[in-house]
């Protein structure tokens, strides 16, 4: 309905490099400075998100959520580690995150990826064909709950060969 306020168009669209000081900004809000201490962040300091799999959503001109996949491997495969997602306190529960997870996602397939890791909630990812990792397959470099550590094929059959230490791929 064009006259209701909560009615807000979402843009999603690429991360270029001037988004990244805004979606620093976002993650500070969304996740606090506690954020720096979770294992998927130990990753992402020495690798950067690949730009053609991160994407920002904007209301209007207020960024208001943001997802990057940064490059791994599993052992001997390759793989992509989605996240942060990162949505806006004041903008959860709109569909931002999942219409920013499904963006990726599919630019991941269509660039030929062939898996996605992540740490997160199955319940909320379960949607996006993500299920848990067997445990003891992979190990991340710092404590993670075994019940958080999720992965996805994109390409059928993709992750069964991935064991061992998840690690950046250092572009």
């Amino acid at each position: 309905m064009a006259d209701d306020p909560m009615n807000l168009s979402v843009v999603v669209s690429p991360e270029a490099p001037v988004d990244a000081a805004a979606v620093e900004r976002l993650s500070e809000r969304a996740f606090g400075p506690g954020r720096y201490a979770r294992t998927a962040y130990r990753i992402r300091e020495t690798a950067a998100a690949d730009p053609a799999l991160s994407f920002v959503a904007r209301i209007s001109t207020l960024l208001v959520g943001a997802n990057r996949m940064t490059r791994v491997r599993c052992g001997p495969v390759p793989a992509l580690l989605l996240g942060p997602l990162t949505v806006d306190p004041a903008f959860r529960s709109r569909g931002i995150g999942a219409a920013l997870v499904r963006r990726s996602l599919d630019a991941a397939a269509a660039a030929g990826h062939g898996a996605v890791i992540l740490v997160g909630d199955e319940a909320y990812y379960r949607r996006f064909g993500f299920t848990r990792v067997p445990a003891g397959r992979l190990a991340m470099p710092g404590p993670v709950d075994p019940a958080r550590l999720l992965f996805r094929d994109l390409v059928e059959g993709a992750f069964a060969a991935a064991q061992g230490g998840v690690a950046p791929v250092v572009r």
